[in-house]
């Protein structure tokens, strides 16, 4: 991400990487170890993001955001309400209510967190992005505070959707999350 954003120039066009990480703990800019309550043997890494302390691991979709903010007229404020909107909508297609919050950046439902947010801005362009959990194992959040945030709650998609009597598909959610982003960035 750093290598593409540090080459690219005024014609490169903004992409969205789609990736599932191994199971890692990462500290953003902020990140205090005191957040790290019990990481066990998930390995813990240091990066260039902001933000606190997060989870990354299978059943949870991250999307790189590269986007040249240069071209855009948001702003990084305007970005990371972009990306909240895209979330909220993708949940809104399973009548799922969520909102964002203007304390703490990411997406909730009824208070628990089901996307984290944390974003790096450099030659004028985003890296890093978003998380979404699907249907991760809870476990590992019980090792940290999220996102700095004693006893915050984490949810993801899979607990909300028997609530609305839908089944989960990954490949179809992962879809609409990427369609709600492009329309969102493009606007």
């Amino acid at each position: 991400m750093r290598d593409f954003t540090d080459t690219r120039n005024e014609s490169t066009i903004d992409e969205l990487w789609v990736v599932e990480h191994d199971s890692v703990y990462t500290l953003g800019q902020a990140g205090k170890h005191e957040h790290l309550l019990n990481p066990a043997n998930i390995p813990v890494v240091q990066t260039d993001r902001g933000g606190q302390v997060t989870w990354h691991g299978p059943g949870q979709v991250v999307i790189y955001t590269l986007v040249d903010l240069t071209r855009q007229a948001y702003g990084v404020r305007g970005m990371v309400e972009r990306l909240e909107r895209a979330v909220i909508q993708t949940l809104a297609t399973f009548d799922i209510e969520a909102a964002g919050r203007q304390d703490a950046p990411g997406v909730y439902v009824n208070d628990e967190k089901i996307a984290a947010l944390g974003l790096r801005v450099r030659k004028g362009s985003t890296y890093h992005g978003l998380s979404m959990n699907l249907d991760s194992d809870q476990a590992p959040w019980r090792g940290i505070n999220p996102c700095g945030f004693e006893g915050l709650g984490v949810t993801r998609l899979i607990d909300q959707l028997p609530k609305k009597g839908l089944e989960f598909d990954r490949e179809a959610t992962i879809m609409t999350l990427l369609a709600e982003l492009q329309r969102e960035l493009s606007t």
